[in-house]
């Protein structure tokens, strides 16, 4: 009876809450920074306000550069890894996002965003092999569903009047590709390196894909024109970005598979759609507040029951 106990106690290990938290709050600070970054867009060009991000980021984390000894020298496949992560989860993502909103609707970003855990999910059976359980797909039509239904609920007012449009859309779908191949290539990375340093190098390279360019717009850009409340965002926007929600996210997936934080990802149109009510003045309904509950649902899945303890 012991050894059967033991044996039982082995196969369901305590649920990663801290992990879980750490998940959901690095796509809710991705959420509230894309919403908030409209001002910094209007106020900057975009690369140059995406030169200045990896800059600040960069010098916030001086110190989480140098290996630590108890950590193996990077192969030459971790630094491809590595810098795979910053092209797409970094430097495009944010082109793609940022210009994609743009030129689209929000209604459109919204449903196009929802796809996201799906992609994740898809990606990690594909490249890491991991097993995706029937509660996790669950989880994703619920997130997915829910923020669907968030967005096919907004304003029609909201409509792009755009005439290129679809680019704007194929540009957001993009972003989608992007952030889920930044879960996926953050799962293979959290085995050889620590949070910090990936935080640290990712954010490295980044500033030197994004530097040729934001040099040049920089050269003509009257800086005395942007008002202090804008720097000030700016800070915010860097940190959250380059800082907070990598070393986050990174911490949450040493102990979560990726196909399963993939979900987690439901929580960036969420807390984008909260930051435009609490903070910008919109107006929420019945609809949306449905919506929220499917997407709250889905990660009540995906954070519940046996199934997911299994590796």
């Amino acid at each position: 009876m012991q050894d059967h106990t033991s044996t039982s106690n082995q196969q369901a290990p305590p649920t990663p809450w801290l992990a879980y938290g750490c998940l959901a709050l690095s796509m809710a600070l991705v959420g509230s920074y894309v919403a908030l970054s409209k001002p910094l867009a209007v106020a900057l060009p975009i690369f140059l306000l995406a030169w200045l991000r990896f800059l600040i980021g960069a010098l916030a984390m001086l110190h989480w550069l140098p290996k630590p000894s108890d950590e193996p020298a990077m192969s030459r496949a971790t630094k491809g890894w590595v810098f795979l992560e910053s092209l797409l989860g970094n430097f495009l993502f944010s082109i793609f996002m940022l210009y994609g909103v743009s030129m689209t609707s929000a209604v459109s970003a919204g449903v196009i965003m929802a796809s996201i855990p799906a992609t994740v999910a898809l990606l990690s059976w594909a490249v890491l092999r991991e097993q995706v359980t029937p509660r996790v797909w669950a989880a994703v039509a619920f997130s997915a569903g829910g923020i669907g239904l968030l967005a096919f609920g907004k304003d029609a007012s909201q409509q792009a009047t755009q005439h290129h449009a679809w680019f704007g859309n194929l540009l957001v779908f993009g972003a989608v590709l992007c952030e889920a191949a930044y879960a996926v290539i953050g799962k293979r990375l959290t085995g050889s390196l620590g949070p910090r340093r990936i935080s640290a190098l990712i954010n490295l390279w980044g500033l030197a894909l994004m530097t040729p360019m934001g040099l040049w717009v920089a050269w003509g850009f009257d800086f005395s024109s942007v008002a202090a409340g804008i720097w000030l965002l700016l800070v915010f926007y860097a940190m959250a970005a380059s800082v907070w929600t990598v070393w986050l996210w990174m911490t949450g997936l040493r102990q979560v598979p990726a196909a399963q934080a993939g979900v987690f990802t439901v929580m960036l149109p969420v807390s984008a759609a909260l930051v435009g009510v609490g903070v910008l003045g919109e107006h929420i309904g019945p609809l949306q507040w449905c919506a929220f509950a499917m997407a709250l649902a889905g990660v009540w899945l995906a954070t519940t029951g046996r199934s997911n303890q299994r590796r």
